[in-house]
């Protein structure tokens, strides 16, 4: 990094020195960010993330609710895993080109609604990503990270003991469902949690472990069964 002469430092210095007592002097205090203007800059720290961790929950209004976990690059690699209330786990990991899925027993019961063979399922199953087709439930390693509505404050609270300023938004669009979300007050404004509420279902989606090492493998050989021999 290049060097700034002492000389232009102590320049700047006294001019900002200059400017700070000058703004005191006319009374003119910074003017505190919308909530609008909040969730946007806590979206654009999160969409500079190189790596984070998505906890999510879903409860649907008189239905089976499920849980999940993603850790990713937000790119082409990540592990998830998702657990259903009433049984089943699915679990995945995609390095670049190349997914790894692994079904439980309970999971391929529900979803063929054929009895399998006891005991547990450890294989995973090893495909090409770009054969995932519609419907299968995949993911893609990404998240979208875009600010919608309008947002209003709410009370300062604590997201996990850190501290955090609520913005509700209101699903206009979608039954008045309202959106929760608790973004950061100290260090960067990253996104800890949102929260929705509507008529069919709640959720809460939480962030955490911002850019930490990914650490992704793939699966031991013993335990992969090729597509080809899986039939599919």
């Amino acid at each position: 990094m290049r060097k700034i002469p002492s000389g232009v430092t102590t320049a700047v210095v006294s001019l900002a020195a200059g400017v700070a007592v000058a703004g005191c002097a006319g009374g003119g205090a910074e003017k505190e960010p919308s909530a609008d203007q909040l969730l946007e800059r806590a979206y654009e720290t999160m969409d500079a993330l190189e790596t984070v961790t998505v906890d999510a929950s879903t409860a649907p209004t008189g239905g089976d609710g499920y849980s999940s976990r993603l850790t990713t690059d937000l790119k082409g690699t990540c592990t998830v895993k998702i657990t259903w209330t009433a049984g089943g786990v699915f679990e995945q990991i995609r390095i670049g080109e190349t997914d790894y899925v692994r079904p439980d027993r309970a999971y391929l019961e529900r979803w063929s609604g054929k009895k399998t063979a006891a005991g547990d399922q450890k294989r995973w199953i090893k495909a090409p990503a770009d054969k995932a087709g519609p419907g299968e439930g995949l993911v893609d390693c990404t998240w979208p990270f875009a600010p919608f509505g309008t947002a209003a404050k709410g009370k300062p609270t604590e997201v996990d003991g850190r501290p955090a300023l609520p913005l509700k938004v209101t699903d206009k669009e979608n039954g008045q469902g309202v959106y929760t979300f608790y973004v950061a007050t100290e260090g960067k404004p990253y996104l800890l949690k949102v929260a929705y509420k509507g008529a069919d279902y709640r959720s809460t989606t939480s962030f955490s472990a911002f850019d930490e090492p990914l650490d992704v493998r793939p699966p031991a050989d013993a335990d992969v069964l090729e597509t080809s021999a899986a039939g599919r």
